[in-house]
């Protein structure tokens, strides 16, 4: 079994083993509707077994920065067909992500100038992108109510069939990476004392009712999740992962979702751990917090049980990442100064190796 060779199950029937990892570009309409340069970069990396797409916000009140996109409002609903389109014309596959802020975000990057709230009053730490061009600190957010948590659970519901009537061929829950889904499991996000926080049962109860409303909404076969078990990026901190992750991940494999995607983490092997506990399909990251993935690295994940791998920063310099793969020709390195932008720099302006090999002869 290599990365080029097909894999099909219950819920996938894909020509590859490479999935393109969900990478936040921010090159979105100030309202959070795709521009046709979204278009044009999907459509290149079509050649993936399965395209994840960059978090989309299910609610404005989710919104973590200036030009994340948005799944929230018909405007964004049409341009994200387009984009289904481009890939689905190439003969691609693309899912969904949705990536509720929670505490992330700021009234000067939100379209609705609303203020950020989490499970707990606790800030973020770093950075963000504004509205109107500057960075900022996150501020300190509010506590969400079990009403603001139960519009948000339906958020993500309403989301979700907003991007089945786009065409996308599923949903994946971000629960990963310090966003919502995971400051609930999270110890340093999560200091309630009701029924969303304390024991791992209580942590975890989010995230299933989110699953379920998710998979209530387009099907459990459409729906699946992203989790980063013991990733401490933006000061996340999960002291024991595994004693949480452990009873989740039973709980995700007896719902039949569309597949499980899990980041590894140095101080917790989370896809040795947990792949035994899940039944379905199984997308390795293996890069977060890495060196980039290699062909290497991703064939030894495959080997340690995962089924699909997902690639980021290879694919957003190479749009031709499988056929690369498949010629074992050399890779391209990203140019991290236009990472981020609302130009098409740095974004669709990345050659082909074709293209590269045509113009140096």
């Amino acid at each position: 079994m290599s990365l080029l060779t097909p894999y099909r199950s219950r819920t996938l029937d894909l020509p590859n083993r490479i999935a393109m990892a969900p990478m936040t570009r921010l090159r979105s309409e100030p309202d959070g509707s795709p521009t046709a340069d979204v278009v044009e970069y999907y459509r290149q990396r079509s050649g993936a077994g399965l395209i994840v797409t960059e978090g989309m916000w299910p609610h404005s009140s989710g919104q973590s920065e200036a030009r994340v996109p948005g799944l929230a409002t018909d405007r964004h609903e049409r341009a994200w067909a387009r984009v289904v389109d481009a890939v689905h014309a190439e003969g691609g596959r693309i899912i969904a992500q949705l990536m509720h802020g929670g505490r992330k975000g700021h009234p000067a990057a939100r379209i609705d100038g609303s203020v950020p709230a989490g499970p707990s009053a606790i800030p973020d730490g770093d950075v963000l992108h504004l509205l109107d061009g500057s960075k900022a600190a996150w501020p300190r957010p509010a506590a969400m109510s079990i009403g603001d948590i139960t519009a948000a659970v339906d958020q993500y519901a309403a989301a979700a069939r907003r991007a089945r009537a786009a065409g996308f061929d599923g949903v994946e829950l971000h629960g990963a990476n310090s966003y919502l889904i995971h400051q609930f499991l999270a110890d340093n996000t999560n200091l309630r004392d009701d029924r969303y926080g304390g024991s791992s049962a209580n942590r975890m109860r989010f995230a299933l009712e989110v699953v379920d409303a998710v998979t209530d909404a387009i099907g459990a076969e459409r729906t699946a999740i992203r989790l980063s078990p013991g990733n401490p990026q933006f000061s996340m901190v999960e002291r024991d992962p595994a004693a949480l992750y452990r009873g989740l991940v039973d709980e995700l494999s007896r719902r039949g979702l569309m597949y499980l995607h899990l980041t590894d983490n140095d101080d917790y092997a989370a896809l040795t751990d947990l792949r035994p506990r899940y039944a379905g399909s199984v997308i390795a990251n293996v890069g977060e917090n890495r060196a980039p993935t290699s062909v290497t690295a991703a064939e030894r994940a495959l080997r340690d049980g995962a089924d699909l791998v997902s690639f980021g920063r290879a694919f957003i310099a190479n749009p031709d990442l499988v056929e690369r793969i498949r010629r074992s020709l050399p890779l391209s390195a990203i140019r991290e100064d236009v990472l981020y932008g609302p130009t098409a720099e740095g974004y669709t302006d990345y050659p082909c190796a074709a293209s590269v090999v045509r113009s140096s002869r």
